[in-house]
């Protein structure tokens, strides 16, 4: 085996060879894989571009949040719940906030709240639900309650609770 190694044939042959190999493995498979691997990434681009255009057109009121200032000094239920009735067009006479206060557990810092939504519609509840989860990232809903009012078509009372971890 020792003697492979010692024989210059090896080293003017072989690695010639090996080299001209994998020359060849790259050009004839890397990289026709490579360009097909970014067209694909390009045309799912430009797919991404048009599915946020969409939802921007849509929904234009996200954009109010993402320009909201990044760092709050401390979380508020008041403040978090009236900006995002608002911006989900539910009168301030139509919720109500009952928070607890801020409890320390395992050395996790939490706080419960209950918010009350009276006469909204389902699409105006599923907006303030999912607006306020997406706002801030810490806020769980931990409990809903949908209850129909009777007599109308799309009204109804809505009890959330949710939990804060800071």
């Amino acid at each position: 085996m020792k003697e492979l190694y010692k024989n210059p044939t090896l080293y003017y042959a072989g690695v010639p060879v090996i080299v001209s190999l994998w020359s060849l493995l790259v050009w004839g498979v890397y990289l026709p894989d490579a360009e097909n691997k970014w067209q694909a990434e390009k045309a799912q681009y430009g797919k991404t571009q048009k599915i946020i255009a969409e939802i921007l057109t849509l929904d234009p009121e996200r954009l109010e949040f993402a320009g909201a200032e990044a760092a709050t000094a401390e979380f508020d239920y008041a403040v978090a719940v009236e900006k995002t009735a608002s911006l989900c067009r539910i009168p301030s006479a139509n919720y109500r906030l009952s928070s607890g206060v801020i409890m320390t557990s395992g050395g996790q810092r939490s706080q419960n709240a209950k918010v009350v939504l009276k006469e909204v519609d389902i699409t105006k509840f599923a907006k303030f639900l999912s607006t306020i989860q997406l706002r801030w990232a810490n806020l769980q809903c931990v409990k809903v309650k949908l209850t129909k009012k009777k007599g109308l078509r799309d009204a109804w009372d809505v009890d959330l609770d949710f939990k804060y971890f800071y």
